[in-house]
């Protein structure tokens, strides 16, 4: 199991040193976000500064950009990296993709599927020459002339992933991509009971196994130096599960456990209740969500929870950690690996 170092969206300032840091302290990989600020560029800095990491997004929102922009992106990434960039995306929401990005939203589940195999088809061309032709109900793309095409590379493979909820970004997932961004809302029983079949049935599909898809997830946690501290940072993990669970999109996850708290935060959230939202969520959505332990604890107890589940793995919360050292994280991330 890989460990990976989420970098929290921010400017460019600073990420050539969140880079050295991660190297230093043993992740072996480092994922950029798609909120507030663009997920590409700081690779660019961050690779330059630690060339030995992988990068990757995580994820970028398709339905935002055209095929052949991410393509080129990637491409030059690929190149730039060695072959140490993961291309990780996502659809967001409708209201996101038609209000935010003022971009159409439509069928996302075909449309993603598309996407993928645009890039692949742009990127066969660009590697092998020949003339590009991908037709589908969503994408089309019919030109490529001398002058745009960037040409080959060492490392032509770039790997795709793509983030889901339910069985059907599953299925893709298990049928066409490299890797799955399982979204951090999870249990390991609902991805046993519920992910895991659903990309099982699409890896049948196209002939492969559940094996050839890199499980990646950043987990929520509990932890800190006393109980005063982990109180505080339980209370944190309960608000983001119950603002997962007041939409609907997540309602799978609480149907796998039994879980009948949705639909009551659905109401706090409209009436604006979110600061007493946590305390709907019960301690037992929280020990089904969360690692709870120690900091001397907690890589293994990652490690027990995931090992075999997940291929890659990194830290989900919005605790402040500061006081974490260095050869603390360097000993989390050892006990998961190991």
């Amino acid at each position: 199991m890989k460990v990976d170092h989420y970098l929290p969206p921010g400017g460019l300032a600073g990420v050539a040193d969140a880079a050295r840091w991660a190297e230093r302290v043993g992740y072996d990989g480092l994922f950029t976000a798609d909120a507030g600020h663009e997920p590409f560029l700081p690779i660019v800095r961050a690779a330059g500064a630690a060339p030995g990491l992988d990068y990757g997004t995580a994820i970028a929102v398709a339905f935002a950009r055209s095929p052949m922009v991410v393509a080129q992106t990637a491409w030059d990434l690929a190149a730039f990296t060695g072959g140490r960039f993961l291309l990780g995306l996502g659809t967001q929401i409708r209201p996101h993709i038609e209000r935010r990005f003022s971009m159409g939203w439509d069928a996302p589940g075909p449309k993603m599927r598309e996407f993928v195999e645009a890039l692949r088809a742009i990127w066969d061309t660009w590697q092998h020459g020949g003339p590009l032709r991908f037709k589908g109900d969503h994408y089309s793309f019919t030109l490529m002339t001398p002058f745009f095409n960037p040409g080959p590379i060492e490392h032509p493979a770039v790997p795709v992933y793509i983030a889901g909820v339910g069985p059907y970004m599953s299925r893709l997932a298990g049928e066409i991509c490299d890797g799955y961004h399982v979204h951090p809302f999870h249990s390991v029983k609902y991805l046993e009971e519920v992910t895991f079949p659903a990309m099982d049935e699409g890896a049948k599909k196209a002939g492969r196994t559940r094996s050839d898809v890199k499980l990646v997830s950043t987990v929520f946690v509990v932890t800190g130096r006393d109980e005063a501290e982990m109180e505080v940072m339980r209370l944190g993990v309960k608000q983001q599960i119950a603002f997962y669970a007041s939409t609907p999109a997540y309602r799978g996850m609480l149907d796998t456990h039994g879980w009948d708290f949705g639909p009551e935060l659905t109401a706090m959230s409209k009436r604006g209740d979110w600061d007493q939202m946590a305390r709907v969520v019960p301690d037992e959505a929280l020990a089904e969500v969360a690692v709870e332990a120690t900091i001397d604890e907690l890589g293994a107890a990652v490690r027990r929870r995931y090992s075999g589940v997940l291929g890659r793995v990194g830290v989900y919360t919005s605790a402040d950690m500061a006081w974490v050292t260095d050869d603390q994280w360097a000993s989390v991330i050892s006990q998961t690996k190991n």
